[in-house]
């Protein structure tokens, strides 16, 4: 009994040894409390030393929009909103009717085109053969000519039989010149022979688009994902380069984080980092930082802020930086655009 008390009738009555206890037990429950927060804050303070963390990040995937490469009117569609593809899996045909016939047209050209080239080469066979028989021509004339000459100076011939043989030798020069000129513009009409002639390079360049278009009527997947956004039915019309659907990559997640600029003095690419999307709260994925954005998220906006106005307020800017996704799961498939929360282990990594 450590203390008293002062009854009513003036007499000193001890008091319990029960008050004391309490005491004790409030004292120790006191401190037990103490101990636990300044255990969580410790930990909460070693946890802010070795990771910058955000919740201000969301998920992302190569995404590849799905556009015609020729016009008309689509016949068929093999696909359906969100189902999985992979590449050169068939999406839809596009009518082949008018591609077929322009195929067919185009190899008809060629045909004939090839069928020129061996007219001019036996054109310029022609004009070669004229040109050796001028040229046999022209030493008959000349050898005549020279024996006829002899024969004027011995006066064995008149002075007009070695002008005839002069003449006939300066035509023959002539119409040697003239078959010359002709296989010169035979073989400019021809050109190269064979494949390496330029008409039927470009009718066969001709045949080999048509048939390019025509294979592009039948559009095959260029990525392995799901199909999102669409809204194509058999009998819409399509157009070149205008995007009909979207196919999200699954081979390969990233996370957008947007750090504070205050947090980036310890963030560098190869660091090691934890990501919990919203959607499996309780399953993380590993990740790894992957790239730093070379300026804040509002220095790329449509219209970014103008700090050298009179009203300039000094704002913590928000950094994106990459952390790509190394254990993606089947089990738990990911939607590009969702919240996640990135920590990045800054040390001790």
């Amino acid at each position: 009994m450590d203390s008293t008390e002062i009854a009513k009738t003036g007499e000193p009555v001890l008091v319990p040894e029960k008050v004391s206890k309490r005491k004790l037990v409030k004292w120790l429950i006191a401190l037990l409390i103490l101990g636990i927060a300044a255990i969580i804050g410790y930990r909460y303070w070693r946890h802010e030393q070795l990771y910058a963390s955000t919740d201000n990040a969301y998920l992302n995937a190569h995404t590849v929009e799905v556009a015609a490469q020729v016009s008309g009117p689509v016949v068929r569609v093999y696909v359906r909103n969100n189902q999985l593809v992979h590449t050169g899996d068939p999406l839809f045909d596009i009518d082949p009717a008018p591609y077929q016939l322009a195929l067919a047209k185009a190899q008809a050209q060629l045909q004939l085109a090839e069928q020129a080239v061996s007219q001019q080469t036996a054109a310029v066979a022609t004009a070669q053969a004229q040109v050796a028989e001028r040229q046999a021509e022209l030493q008959n004339a000349q050898s005549n000519y020279a024996r006829t000459r002899q024969l004027v100076a011995q006066r064995f011939l008149s002075s007009q039989a070695g002008e005839t043989a002069r003449t006939q030798a300066e035509t023959a020069v002539a119409a040697l010149k003239a078959a010359q000129a002709s296989l010169e513009q035979a073989r400019s009409a021809l050109g190269n022979t064979g494949d390496k002639n330029a008409s039927v390079q470009a009718a066969q360049v001709a045949v080999n688009q048509a048939l390019l278009d025509l294979q592009r009527t039948h559009v095959i997947a260029s990525a392995q994902g799901n199909i999102a956004n669409l809204s194509l039915r058999p009998g819409s019309t399509v157009e070149p380069g205008v995007p009909l659907f979207v196919i999200i990559g699954n081979q390969e997640y990233w996370v957008d984080a947007n750090f504070k600029e205050t947090e980036l003095q310890h963030i560098h690419p190869g660091l090691p980092a934890t990501v919990y999307v919203d959607m499996y709260p309780d399953h993380p994925f590993h990740g790894v930082v992957e790239s730093i954005s070379g300026g804040s998220g509002t220095v790329f906006s449509l219209l970014p802020p103008q700090n050298a106005t009179g009203n300039w307020v000094k704002v913590t800017q928000r950094v994106p930086v990459r952390v790509r996704l190394t254990n993606p799961e089947q089990d738990y498939p990911l939607r590009i655009g969702t919240s996640a929360t990135v920590e990045v282990r800054v040390a001790g990594s």
